[in-house]
């Protein structure tokens, strides 16, 4: 940068380094200088219909390409953009959002001004629980320094951070930027990873059938090229989880399947907890990604790494990065006969998608045919509800074409999700698979996939209602929602014919209209998918008898 250096100026530059190249968010009075320096940057800027779809937004953008970022204005922006922050601090993903202030001034004289909740430092307070870091940038001859440190810590921690711009510091002289901004390094203690290595070699060479079950934190820490050298140095099955899903490929030989305790597939769940030595790497022990607990694992067989931490048994090694870990583990085990420890089952080829002549249209169905359909050139955002627990048997092979929100569960996340996913990954078409109830949240972004052009699927399963509640407890109806011409939308939102709308009920209109998507690579495809009699998949029907069984035991 040439001439005198801004606050603004700064963080643009900053989040220039760190790899943004597009920004989400909505317009508001204490904002609005701010968003003119954004235009006048090379970062893109992208309006969206609220805040909470902003932050989905740069959340699904964050997944694919490092770090995301949002701009809101201040008290009804930030606090609605509140809940996507939470759900990236529960999922670890970088988030930055960038909050418009009144001005210092204001602040000092303690006016009540419009948009004020309780008093000014209300939202630092919030926004400091669910982030690494939180700052106010109230001076500017300190502003850097600050800017520095709360976007550092965002992108070595992988987790969301906020930055709070009152209007008086948008154009506030500062020093220029020293240096490229990169992300801190977090060390191991050598000692206590020498000795934990040494002890989880031993471990594992001595057992007679070892196994590896991969982790969400192999996804957010990019360690999915160090864990397949560690499988394959080993020469020892693997198994994943669904937050964690083709974080390693779904076609390796050495693939037995997806665990998720009593929910998996009984000889993926037998080889997993009857391993001698299940070696857990980045793995979270969450309800959804154990069959709500349903799982049998013997910590003193278990090498759990992870967290900054390893524990072998009832040992614990503090102050171990799980990259580190990983490497030294690699080259320490004794790699061991493929045919004596490889999976108990072969892997199963997705079968072809025949449509039966009039065939009324079943969850199971729409399931295998979009099994059949989805490429490499696709990205899968499945939404918590039926979606997520079909999810489990797709067969995807890239780590980065499945998205999914497996922890904090906020419906509506996947629509406006696909609209950072699209921008982060041009070369690649999102695919959304989406309930009824969970695209009524945030149905509006579909307008904003629109105007940018993004040619994503939509795939609406239209069961009538909160099917995921209706199955975990008595039905009431609080589940019921206004049923909507869903596939007339793209004709409300689109002036253009860039959108083709499609209702099918049955396999062969489902065919058919699957057919065209791929024949219209350049066109956004709405496809609301009517499944009568609130049909579902047999993972939601498993998950709705596991909750029940549960509740009953209270």
């Amino acid at each position: 940068m040439n001439g005198n250096c801004t606050v603004s100026q700064y963080i643009l530059q900053r989040l220039q380094e760190i790899g943004i190249k597009h920004m989400f968010g909505v317009p508001g009075d204490y904002v609005l200088d701010f968003l003119d320096r954004v235009i006048e940057s090379p970062i893109k800027w992208v309006g969206t219909c609220n805040e909470l779809n902003a932050g989905y937004a740069a959340d699904g953008y964050a997944r694919l390409n490092g770090a995301g970022a949002a701009v809101v204005t201040y008290g009804v922006g930030s606090m609605s953009i509140l809940n996507a922050v939470a759900g990236a601090f529960a999922e670890q993903v970088p988030l930055i959002v960038i909050n418009g202030a009144p001005p210092a001034k204001r602040r000092e004289s303690g006016a009540l001004v419009h948009h004020l909740v309780s008093n000014y430092y209300l939202q630092l307070d919030i926004f400091k629980k669910v982030t690494c870091d939180a700052a106010i940038l109230t001076d500017s001859n300190t502003a850097p320094e600050e800017i520095d440190r709360v976007l550092r810590n965002c992108i070595t921690s992988k987790l969301p951070a906020y930055l709070e711009l009152p209007a008086d510091m948008v154009n506030a002289s500062c020093r220029k930027p020293g240096g490229a901004l990169t992300a801190g390094t977090s060390l191991s203690n050598q000692e206590n990873l020498f000795d934990c290595i040494r002890e989880a070699a031993g471990m594992f060479n001595k057992s007679d059938h070892p196994m590896i079950l991969a982790g969400v934190e192999l996804l957010r820490f990019g360690l999915g090229a160090e864990a397949l050298h560690l499988v394959e140095a080993s020469e020892v099955p693997f198994a994943t989880m669904l937050g964690s899903k083709s974080v390693l490929p779904e076609l390796h030989p050495q693939f037995t399947g997806m665990y998720q305790g009593g929910w998996s597939r009984e000889t993926v769940r037998n080889q997993v907890e009857g391993s001698d030595c299940l070696l857990s790497i980045g793995v979270w022990i969450t309800d959804l990604d154990t069959g709500l607990f349903s799982m049998n694992l013997d910590n003193r067989r278990m090498i759990t790494a992870g967290g900054g931490k390893v524990r072998i048994g009832n040992h614990f090694y503090e102050q171990i990065q799980l990259g580190d870990f990983i490497r030294g583990l690699a080259g320490a085990i004794k790699p061991r006969s493929y045919l004596a420890s490889h999976p108990a089952e072969s892997y199963r080829p997705k079968q072809p998608f025949i449509p039966e002549a009039s065939s009324t249209l079943t969850a199971k169905r729409l399931y295998e045919c979009l099994n059949y359909n989805l490429d490499d050139s696709m990205i899968l955002l499945a939404e918590p509800g039926d979606a997520f627990c079909a999810a489990p048997a797709f067969h995807i092979e890239e780590a980065e074409n499945f998205i999914v929100q497996s922890y904090y569960c906020s419906i509506g996340y996947c629509t406006p999700a696909a609209l950072g996913v699209s921008l982060a990954r041009p070369q690649k078409r999102p695919v959304v698979l989406t309930g009824d109830g969970a695209f009524q949240m945030t149905a509006q972004e579909v307008s904003t996939l629109i105007r940018e052009r993004r040619p994503a699927i939509i795939v609406l399963i239209n069961n009538d209602g909160y099917l995921i509640e209706r199955r975990l407890h008595q039905d009431g109806y609080y589940n019921d929602i206004q049923m909507w011409k869903y596939s007339r939308l793209a004709e409300v939102f689109d002036n253009s014919s860039f959108s083709i709308g499609f209702r099918v009920t049955t396999e062969e209109e489902l065919d058919e209209a699957v057919k065209q998507a791929a024949t219209e690579k350049d066109k956004l495809i709405f496809i609301e998918a009517y499944i009568p009699g609130r049909d579902c998949s047999k993972g939601l029907e498993r998950l709705g008898e596991a909750f029940r069984q549960a509740q009953q035991k209270k």
